[in-house]
């Protein structure tokens, strides 16, 4: 049977001072009126019932999540102690759904992607799950057509075309994965055309990721087993807790993916935006007849290209800007130039580093 994973750990830290420690960017609804979070279960409805959705997040949102996803059972959402990356992440959730199903077929997805259209997304999941049906040993991933050279995102280069046989979308054996490029290198991938960019959604078979951990990652799959031996038992949260600390944080991609041989990429046929930063709201909200993206109450006077980001029960004027950031909350308000976006991370390690974590 297939089963969704949703991987909702993060933290956002580009998306501060709206995303906190305890209110993280998939809890908020930054490109529309619904929750990131809410949003990824929600495109799962049709195709994988609720007892088959696993959600796993971070222990210091657990409450949040479940208030947000009342329709999943509450056993299906784990909290992790501390945050170890996607490998061990998902290596649990593979452990998890096995106990039940040991022929599962897992859908793997962040929580903090924009998929435009459902129904193409379903419809690219169900061509995956019949490739890996076909060839059990078999990983898919997702690769998206770059439409510019984007040095935030990792990279697939595309092989051999496989088969595709189940399917609209193209496949190809991946030949190798690609760390996020400067921008000359990001150039001449999209140049090139046989790159895509990488995803992070993934479809395979749990049992067999699971093995690959094992040959790959043995620590992180013995540290693992002992967890789930002692789930739902009285030892399940000093246990958990003890050896998930213990594990090496690492990613899906370095820990199996970047040295298994059994690889494939499919063509996304689904629009995709992966919400890094702000700018990434502008793409989603539009912009009004200044270049704008307003979110909130605000009275603009020669403002041009610039985000504001507030409520309605808060007046933002601004005069005279261009290019610029504007986010307001209760307790802190962000102001900067749209192209230092990135550096917003410097702002909370120098919050980490003053002790300031009643802003955290």
């Amino acid at each position: 049977m297939l089963h969704g994973i949703v991987m909702a750990g993060g933290s956002g830290t580009r998306f501060w001072p709206a995303s906190r420690v305890t209110l993280p960017k998939q809890l908020l609804p930054l490109a529309g009126p619904t929750t990131l979070l809410e949003d990824t279960v929600g495109r799962l409805a049709g195709l994988i019932p609720n007892n088959r959705i696993l959600v796993v997040s971070s222990s210091r949102i657990d409450r949040q999540v479940r208030e947000q996803l009342p329709n999943i059972p509450a056993e299906n959402i784990v909290g992790e102690p501390c945050k170890r990356d996607t490998a061990p992440c998902i290596g649990l959730a593979a452990m998890l759904v096995t106990r039940n199903d040991p022929d599962a077929t897992m859908v793997v997805m962040p929580s903090d992607h924009v998929i435009a259209s459902q129904e193409e997304f379903q419809s690219a999941i169900r061509q995956a799950q019949a490739i890996v049906d076909e060839s059990p040993t078999r990983f898919v991933t997702f690769g998206i057509k770059p439409t510019y050279p984007a040095e935030t995102f990792g990279y697939i280069e595309c092989g051999r075309v496989i088969s595709q046989g189940h399917g609209p979308s193209t496949v190809h054996a991946v030949a190798t994965f690609k760390e996020k490029p400067p921008a000359d290198i990001a150039a001449a991938y999209l140049a090139a055309g046989h790159f895509l960019w990488n995803a992070g959604i993934f479809v395979w078979r749990a049992h067999t990721i699971l093995e690959a951990l094992k040959q790959n990652q043995p620590d992180c799959h013995q540290r693992l087993t002992r967890i789930v031996d002692a789930w739902e038992t009285p030892h399940q949260s000093q246990v958990f807790s003890e050896e998930f600390a213990a594990m090496k944080g690492i990613s899906i991609d370095y820990a199996v993916l970047e040295n298994a041989r059994n690889v494939v990429v499919m063509n996304a046929p689904f629009s995709w935006d992966d919400l890094g930063g702000w700018s990434a709201v502008a793409r989603q909200r539009g912009t009004d007849n200044e270049g704008n993206t307003i979110v909130g109450k605000h009275l603009g006077i020669n403002t041009v290209h610039t985000i504001i980001h507030s409520n309605e029960d808060h007046l933002v004027v601004t005069m005279g800007l261009e290019g610029m950031l504007v986010v307001h909350t209760p307790d802190a308000t962000l102001v900067a130039d749209r192209n230092h976006e990135e550096a917003i991370r410097r702002v909370v390690a120098e919050l980490e580093n003053r002790g300031w974590s009643e802003f955290l």
